[in-house]
């Protein structure tokens, strides 16, 4: 990680959006000095529909976080998400010139920016370039081949794309906002970030992020990100299901599945009862709490076999050895864990994003709905390549392991401390991540007018 300055993330979600502002402490975890968090209604289905009001709202997250953090923010870092979400599996070959020679970062960087240039579908981009396993002449399954030596360079890629149109509103919101993007990440790899230790992920792992409008899955095993997807379904499908099947208002519904919900109906009392007030001056009414749980447990069970599917086509599914991660509000439903390890025979736990962080009254990293907010903050801080820490040389990790704290102001001493974006300095996967940015860049500045 870096500790010589502070990164914002902002997660532009469905139904909230939020803002945390956060540096490296002296024992190199993450220190939280802010966040914000303001309603979303300009978004649906992980998708900006609406300019204006997301705008309102961002301000609003940006200027809480500001407040608390006493800090004014120019430059965040973002994620997206939504059902125009693709991944898709590509080979790559390069043919080194120098046979005599080991190999080196640019050898790889080269056959990264190969992929960089493949065609994607009309009115898309390529978000992320994510490697697999390497070959080098004869030898299959390397994880890292700079330093071997070898004349033809393979791998195979994880290749992630997002329509033009939706990096384009994202972008012209933020800048109507008065801020700067400097990283943009797909929401689950960084959700993956904020709730994973590196032996989960070296054994076989799956995140799922079940918020608002979406459910975002990333597969990981040994220690490489496998598998991708978005699912068009979240929390807000179960809320409307209660709103129609007990006939109450969306306010109500919502509260009802929040406090009592349960997506293991055969938890659920048969002789409970709540009381729900009346349209105006109509009488008090009564939802069973069974009856309340058999609606979420038959929405629930949908999601389910759509995430089982995703699971399926990642081919990663029997080798899960730490099973599930739930993230997302929607993780905080009863026995939401144990209906899952029911259906599928794999184990499932709720993602807390406390995994990097030190220690904080912030209550923000007590509830998994913000695990991809601070992912983001953490994507600012590190690569989203584990292999990066792999390839440190030892003078890199010395200097890691002596953090200088970056000067703290007492709050009545602080004037405005302004983020300003700073370049980038790290290893291989860092330089790839910065060329995927200004590929994205430029590619969309030539077509502002798609």
């Amino acid at each position: 990680m870096q500790d010589d300055k502070i990164v914002v993330g902002l997660d532009i979600g469905t139904t909230k959006i939020c803002a945390i502002v956060s540096r490296v402490d002296t024992y190199g975890n993450l220190e939280i000095l802010g966040s914000g968090v303001s309603s979303s209604e300009g978004v649906k289905e992980g998708s900006i529909n609406n300019l204006t009001k997301t705008v309102s709202a961002i301000r609003q997250a940006v200027k809480k976080a500001e407040e608390s953090s006493n800090i004014s923010i120019n430059v965040v870092n973002v994620g997206i998400s939504g059902k125009h979400i693709r991944c898709f599996e590509q080979r790559g070959s390069y043919t080194r010139p120098h046979h005599d020679a080991i190999i080196s970062v640019e050898d790889v960087e080269r056959l990264f920016d190969d992929q960089l240039k493949t065609v994607t579908s009309p009115g898309t981009d390529i978000l992320h370039v994510l490697p697999q396993y390497f070959s080098v002449d004869y030898e299959n399954n390397v994880k890292d081949p700079v330093g071997m030596a070898g004349v033809k360079l393979e791998a195979d890629f994880q290749l992630v794309t997002a329509e033009i149109n939706e990096i384009k509103k994202i972008r012209n919101c933020l800048e109507q906002a008065g801020l700067e993007i400097e990283g943009l990440y797909l929401d689950p790899l960084v959700t993956g970030l904020a709730t994973l230790n590196k032996e989960e992920k070296e054994a076989g792992v799956a995140v799922i992020d079940i918020g608002g409008g979406t459910t975002d899955i990333v597969v990981y095993y040994d220690g490489i990100v496998r598998h991708t997807a978005v699912i068009p379904f979240g929390g807000n499908i179960i809320t409307s299901d209660i709103r129609h099947g007990c006939s109450v208002m969306p306010s109500h519904a919502e509260t009802l599945k929040v406090k009592f919900g349960k997506a293991l109906a055969e938890t659920a009392s048969d002789y409970e009862y709540i009381s729900i007030p009346g349209f105006r001056n109509m009488e008090t009414k009564e939802i069973s709490l069974k009856n309340l749980s058999y609606i979420i447990e038959a929405r629930v069970e949908e999601i389910f076999d759509l995430i089982l599917m995703e699971l399926e086509n990642s081919g990663f599914k029997d080798k899960l050895s730490c099973g599930v991660v739930f993230t997302g509000g929607s993780a905080l439903l009863k026995d939401i864990c144990k209906l899952f390890s029911y259906r599928t025979g794999l184990d499932a736990r709720i993602g807390y994003p406390n995994e990097y962080v030190g220690k904080t009254q912030d209550e923000i990293i007590k509830n998994p709905k913000y695990a991809t907010c601070l992912g983001l903050v953490l994507a600012g801080f590190r690569s989203l390549d584990d292999r990066d820490e792999d390839r440190l040389e030892p003078q890199a990790v010395e200097e890691k392991q002596h953090h200088q704290e970056i000067p703290y102001v007492p709050m009545e001493e602080k004037s405005s401390i302004h983020i300003e974006k700073e370049e980038r300095k790290g290893t291989i996967f860092d330089k790839i991540l910065d060329k995927t940015k200004q590929f994205l860049k430029d590619d969309f500045d030539d077509k502002s007018n798609y």
